[in-house]
């Protein structure tokens, strides 16, 4: 699995971008511009699943009443669009995780809460609340990614150890499944700073954002919580310098690890590699107002207001990702291992019925969260920077969470006033 389910935050992508628009214009489905149907330009990270692009290909291909042309953008893909709202060379469709909440504001995106009239309920609600704002949807969300904890049973039978239901089991499991030949868990190489983001805070009953706009962290809780994955990494229970990073499943499958942090992408490749012997887990609760935590993701589809075919944009956009719901389980399915984001086609997913994969679909809609649409790029980079060092360096939690929360509080009244 490649880049395509984790959010890039790296720089440099919009100081390239305004050179390579006019290239990259170029790439198209193949049919000719002419006529009188609008061309519409529909911009694409780059997945890592084969065949993905092909697909995103032959949907623009079949669709009548406009020239679709395809952009798959490798690299920085978060920025190159972040640049590109700011100019009118960039796409008249373009997929996000976002879109952001200054992107909202700023008028950079198109409201398309009238393309999911009559569905909106049907839409995950994990994968459409980061998109909607002041009641109104920004983005039609694609398909729905989620991350879970993979863990192989016979390791685990061996040892004498269950699966950990709570985060206190999960450090001690660890502990005990390592030695000389395996370690216990694998959280990533930086040991679990950069992808398990909040999920802890979530385990612990807290957020990153509160409802009423506050930080979600203040608390004693998220130390205690914290301190417990550094315990795990000061342990030496934690695998590090792995082949291949937390969202390629091949640590867990080559023995390297006996539970291993991915994603539900990688399901298909862990059963094909070691049948029944493995199970999945949401993250484990800690403390007595704990629960378990899923992150949930979801890439969604948006039209760019520097559009001069906004109405022809929109229009693709519902036919794709609204009507055409054949194409979008194609979509959630045949390439990659996603949940549909639409309830409807979840519910009714054969490869989603049976076994882990079923756990994982039950587990995400009883403990999903997705990052709140007030998390700003300077709360996140704060409280990651901050996990780092808890994490990998064992700086005191509660000084680092402080300093995070500072910075959260600062972002949220900046944002408070700008409403």
């Amino acid at each position: 699995m490649a880049i395509s389910r984790r959010r890039l935050l790296t720089g440099g992508g919009a100081l390239a971008l305004t050179g390579g628009l006019a290239a990259a214009c170029g790439s198209n489905t193949g049919r000719g511009g002419g006529g009188s149907k609008a061309a519409l330009s529909q911009w694409y990270h780059q997945y890592g699943e084969p065949g993905t692009e092909q697909a995103v290909r032959r949907y623009a291909g079949a669709y009548k009443d406009a020239d679709v042309r395809i952009q798959w953008r490798p690299g920085a893909y978060d920025q190159q669009v972040a640049a590109a709202l700011l100019t009118d060379s960039g796409p008249d469709v373009f997929e996000s995780d976002g879109p952001t909440l200054d992107q909202i504001r700023g008028g950079q995106v198109v409201d398309l809460t009238d393309l999911v009239a009559g569905v909106r309920a049907d839409f995950h609600p994990a994968a459409l609340a980061p998109k909607t704002y002041d009641g109104r949807v920004w983005a039609v969300p694609q398909v729905v990614d989620t991350q879970l904890l993979y863990y192989r049973k016979s390791l685990l039978e061996k040892a004498g150890v269950r699966p950990p239901r709570t985060l206190d089991e999960l450090v001690d499991a660890a502990k005990r499944l390592t030695d000389s030949l395996t370690k216990g868990l694998f959280l990533g190489n930086d040991g679990g700073a950069g992808v398990l983001g909040g999920t802890p805070l979530y385990a612990a009953g807290l957020s990153l954002v509160t409802d009423e706009g506050r930080a979600g962290f203040d608390d004693p809780a998220a130390a205690r919580t914290l301190g417990k994955i550094h315990r795990m990494y000061a342990d030496k229970s934690l695998l590090l310098g792995a082949p291949a990073d937390w969202s390629d499943p091949s640590a867990l499958v080559q023995g390297l690890t006996a539970m291993q942090w991915s994603g539900l992408w990688a399901l298909p490749q862990v059963r094909k590699a070691l049948g029944d012997d493995f199970g999945v887990l949401p993250f484990p609760a800690d403390g007595p107002s704990g629960k378990p935590a899923v992150p949930v993701g979801a890439f969604g589809s948006a039209v760019s207001t520097r559009s001069r075919r906004r109405d022809a944009a929109k229009a693709y956009v519902k036919w794709l990702w609204v009507d055409r719901t054949d194409y979008q389980e194609d979509f959630a399915l045949s390439y990659g291992f996603h949940i549909p984001a639409r309830l409807s086609l979840a519910a009714k997913a054969g490869r989603l019925k049976e076994g882990a994969a079923a756990e994982v679909v039950r587990f995400t809609a009883d403990h999903g969260y997705a990052q709140p649409l007030l998390w700003t790029v300077a709360s996140r980079t704060a409280y990651q920077d901050a996990l780092s060092r808890i994490i990998k360096d064992g700086a005191d939690p509660e000084r680092e969470l402080r300093g995070a929360v500072s910075t959260t509080e600062d972002e949220l009244r900046r944002v408070r006033k700008k409403s």
